[in-house]
């Protein structure tokens, strides 16, 4: 058996998520698994670095593959995007040692969280941003971001209750700005069901002035959901990059 590890970009807009589930046809790896099939002829099993919920994009999303025997790369990469549809593309396809998992082997990973700043919606963004036209004070948002950065119990911004450990770490998040747009974009070990779409939204609460910069660490505290802001929607999510162990 040979190991390959996929780097994907997709749209999730018509997706329901990356994850297989039973009697869905529309997910990201249902998609691509079938796609291999159709090259290989035999089932195959691809393990993404993690789940993306419907709606969400990935420039840099990562998956392993495990065939029977060697393939040239570039010539399966060209088959491959042949058979997918427009909205999914494998960037890259490469030999990697046995021991490789998309999902174990990973370090760290980074998001961006994409925000229209106009005051009209862009409609050619719409898919791919989140709009909210309201001023933002984006040194109260960079001032929340601080306290969040370390290693901390994240409970109060998962909406998943059976987490076996909500202990993660945050490494870095920048509140980039744009004329019309800002970048939220989080790097870290990893995240929990929802982690970046409920900070987003508490960061913009905190931006709008309908909560304190300070109030993060009793949030962070007081390890309930209902403390944190609000879910922001999945368009505006894109998981930029995951880190390995051989990588930066």
């Amino acid at each position: 058996m040979r190991t390959y590890k996929l780097t994907i970009s997709y749209d999730g807009t018509r997706y329901q998520g990356w994850q297989r589930q039973r009697g869905v046809e529309q997910t990201i790896q249902h998609v691509i698994e079938q796609s291999i099939a159709s090259i290989t002829g035999y089932e195959v099993k691809i393990q993404g670095s993690g789940r993306t919920d419907g709606g969400v994009h990935a420039l840099g999303q990562v998956a392993s593959l495990r065939l029977s025997g060697k393939v040239e790369e570039r010539e399966f990469l060209r088959k491959l995007n042949e058979r997918l549809p427009e909205d999914i593309r494998i960037r890259e396809i490469e030999l990697v040692p046995n021991t490789f998992h998309g999902r174990r082997s990973a370090k760290g990973k980074c998001y961006e969280y994409h925000i229209d700043l106009r005051e009209k919606p862009c409609v050619f963004s719409r898919k791919y941003t989140y709009h909210y036209p309201e001023k933002l004070d984006i040194e109260a948002m960079r001032e929340a971001a601080g306290y969040l950065i370390g290693r901390h119990d994240f409970s109060s911004f998962t909406d998943r209750k059976d987490e076996e450990s909500c202990m993660r770490r945050i490494d870095e998040i920048r509140v980039e700005v744009e004329p019309d747009k800002l970048y939220l974009v989080f790097r870290g070990n990893g995240f929990l069901y929802h982690m970046v779409r409920i900070l987003s939204g508490t960061l913009l609460e905190v931006g709008s002035g309908k909560r304190r910069a300070d109030e993060l660490p009793r949030i962070l505290n007081e390890k309930k959901r209902a403390e944190a802001g609000f879910l922001a929607p999945a368009q505006g999510l894109f998981l930029k990059e995951v880190f390995y162990r051989d990588e930066g």
